[in-house]
């Protein structure tokens, strides 16, 4: 069993807060959020609470160290200084990945090789061999350089955290399951809400939306990286699944209902719905914006509507904002959350937004538009 150690949580630009308060409330301690990405500490158990219950973060990697690297010279001995052995056995698989950006070390090829080399100098001295097979576990290195700063981190993921194990399929354009986590969030859905996404492609807003509202853990249904580890028991990995098992609520009275117009999607929803566990939280069905009609006294509307960019001619997307700005009606009890690249959305949807915030859908810089005033 790996002993205290520090982690790095890679985010979506935006969420930092809601990925430190989540490992706040898993007991992590040393809980420090940055452009990007969240820092904290703990032992095996926190490694694989972490993994199985965070839903806003990327990844769960190990921040082996950090330094200031100009030339090829510095990042070589950096690396070589860091403690390979306690993590790595003799026949283990090391490849190495990662980025820079801003940085006089430019080249990630030439990054990745210099970082190759230097571990395996520190492993040949520690373990006195000059050939390292790399057919064991799987630890992959990754690097990131951001202006001259490097961080070394070991991944523990794998796939990455939005991989929930639910959608194996999907309908064009789909939202991140981080992202669509962390939109829910945003919108305070409740355990004992009225979700409803009128634009539902392949169901990731709903599901991830009852997944919240159940406090199912979203890494249940997958397996991690570090899980192959010979230095973490899997006794370990299966507490910590049990005790997430015990933090579902069986009854919260949760309810999402999702629209599309096209009813491949609609299948698509509720088979991914079962995949996740809460098919009896979620239902679908065909219909058009235009219908959108709710005789409910609350509800939780979140949506990532269609838009230019994605799938539509910007006249048809500028069309479908004014329908929402028609048929999302201000009454007591109900909220939307409109996530869209649009910069013209408030003047085509009629009103301004009680609150907006910037974030990213993959690469396209967006806003979450949120009304919940009735003004």
């Amino acid at each position: 069993m790996l002993d205290k150690m520090t982690f790095c949580a890679p985010c979506l630009l935006g969420i930092e807060g809601l990925v430190a308060d989540e490992l706040r409330e898993m007991g992590c301690e040393a809980v420090r959020a940055e452009n990007g990405r969240v820092l904290f500490a703990g032992d095996s158990s926190v490694l694989a609470r972490a993994n199985i219950n965070c839903r806003y973060a990327e990844r769960i990697l190990i921040l082996l160290g950090e330094f200031r690297a100009l030339s090829f010279e510095e990042l070589f001995q950096g690396v070589k200084a860091l403690p390979w052995e306690e993590f790595l056995q003799r026949e283990d698989a090391f490849p190495v990945t990662g980025s820079s950006l801003s940085s006089q070390l430019h080249s990630v090829p030439d990054c990745q090789a210099i970082i190759k080399k230097a571990v395996v100098e520190r492993l040949k001295e520690r373990y006195h061999i000059s050939w390292f097979p790399e057919t064991g576990s799987l630890h992959r290195i990754r690097f990131r350089i951001l202006k001259d700063q490097v961080s070394i981190m070991l991944d523990t993921s794998g796939e990455g955290l939005h991989k929930r194990g639910y959608r194996r399929e999907s309908t064009a354009a789909p939202i991140k399951e981080t992202l669509a986590a962390a939109l829910c969030k945003l919108a305070r859905v409740r355990p004992d809400g009225n979700f409803i996404d009128p634009f539902c492609g392949s169901g990731t807003l709903l599901i991830e939306a009852a997944l919240l509202a159940a406090n199912r853990a979203p890494g249940l249904g997958r397996r991690f990286l570090a899980e192959t580890w010979r230095d973490i028991e899997p006794k370990l990995w299966k507490d910590e699944r049990e005790r997430a098992q015990g933090n579902i609520r069986r009854d919260p009275g949760f309810r999402a209902t999702g629209y599309d117009i096209d009813p491949a999607a609609v299948a698509l929803t509720l088979e991914n719905a079962k995949k996740a566990g809460v098919a009896g939280l979620v239902k679908a069905e065909k219909r058009e914006i235009e219908a959108f009609a709710s005789e409910e006294r609350y509800g939780c509307v979140v949506c990532n509507p269609p838009y230019g960019e994605r799938l539509l001619d910007i006249e048809a997307a500028e069309e479908i904002y004014r329908i929402m700005g028609r048929v999302f009606q201000q009454k007591p009890g109900w909220s939307y959350g409109i996530i869209t690249p649009d910069e013209e959305f408030e003047k085509l949807f009629g009103r301004k937004a009680d609150k907006r915030r910037k974030l990213y859908n993959g690469m396209i810089k967006c806003q979450f538009y949120q009304y919940f005033k009735n003004r």
